[in-house]
């Protein structure tokens, strides 16, 4: 069984600061639950990993907002995601409080402790929990390996592998699947990133090398180019199990519903994206290259990595 779990709300978030009017927010998570999603991300707790100036509702993940989706979706489809740097002891329980039952920790590789300890406590309070790998694509395998295995053990239900860069290639992904399903009993799921296009491919490799749990979000709103696109998975999974469990018509309405109120929701492959992912570079160094002008961008990230090689 795959578990479908939407991220408009939240990594949609990055393209209009996370400021989804809150009646588009309550709709979009009482259709895509409608749709079947088994479960709909509603934003960040305490923001981002980055501090942003007056971010919106879906990137502080007050409780008073979790407590009005709950009031239109059953508090057991109710996702948050959150850095543990971001959070005290004390949001997790007033979490739990207000609707959220599936938390996830983006784990920071260089010293996941806090967060691992974090995780233990979701655990005793009946969150659902999922340890977010990011970066997979530029982590050491001995170190993932590591990573799956201590949140594993720390308690983790499902551990994803984030390609927070769109860089990786199918094989990879099959390949990394593998590798951390050998090490933890957790389920394994994917958040994929479309910078090279490769979204949907990497999904399916993921689930057939064992995935069980895949990240998408309406249209593909998502940081950068943006993430797997629903509509085009759940039509997958349609025509590969020739099921009728996902309403994809709902989804569809859904979707053109929030390209019509959403500004930012419009899909889109800026160049300097595609030029990350070829050059497998975070979105952070995009502030490094002449975007405007994207040949000498191009020559820009080929210089960064040669430098990052070295």
């Amino acid at each position: 069984m795959i578990v479908n779990l939407d991220v408009t709300l939240r990594d949609g978030g990055y393209r209009n600061n996370f400021d989804f009017p809150l009646d588009y927010a309550l709709h979009h998570a009482r259709e895509s639950v409608a749709a079947g999603m088994e479960w709909v991300e509603i934003g960040y707790r305490n923001g981002s990993f980055k501090p942003k100036p007056g971010i919106g509702r879906t990137g502080v993940g007050a409780d008073d907002y979790i407590r009005a989706v709950a009031e239109v979706v059953s508090p057991d489809r109710l996702c948050m995601i959150l850095h543990p740097k971001n959070i005290t002891e004390d949001d997790l329980p007033r979490m739990y409080d207000a609707g959220v039952r599936l938390i996830r920790f983006c784990l920071p590789s260089g010293a996941p402790e806090h967060g691992l300890a974090l995780l233990s406590q979701a655990g005793g309070l009946g969150f659902t929990t999922t340890v977010n790998i990011t970066r997979v694509s530029q982590l050491d395998r001995r170190r993932l390996v590591e990573l799956a295995a201590l949140s594993g053990d720390a308690g983790a239900d499902v551990v994803y592998l984030a390609d927070s860069n769109g860089s990786m290639l199918p094989r990879e992904v099959t390949q990394l699947v593998t590798l951390v399903r050998s090490v933890t009993d957790a389920a394994i799921g994917l958040h994929a990133h479309n910078n090279l296009g490769l979204a949907l491919a990497n999904a399916i490799a993921a689930v057939d090398a064992g995935a069980t749990w895949i990240d998408s979000s309406i249209l593909g709103m998502g940081k950068g180019p943006g993430n797997l696109v629903t509509e085009q998975w759940l039509a997958y999974l349609g025509r590969r199990a020739d099921t009728d469990a996902y309403d994809l018509g709902r989804i569809l309405l859904l979707a053109h519903r929030m390209e019509s109120q959403i500004a930012e929701a419009t899909p889109s492959l800026p160049l300097p994206d595609l030029v990350l992912g070829h050059f497998d570079l975070s979105v952070e160094e995009r502030a490094k290259l002449p975007v405007d002008r994207i040949g000498d961008a191009f020559s820009a990230a080929r210089e960064l990595t040669a430098a990052g090689a070295r």
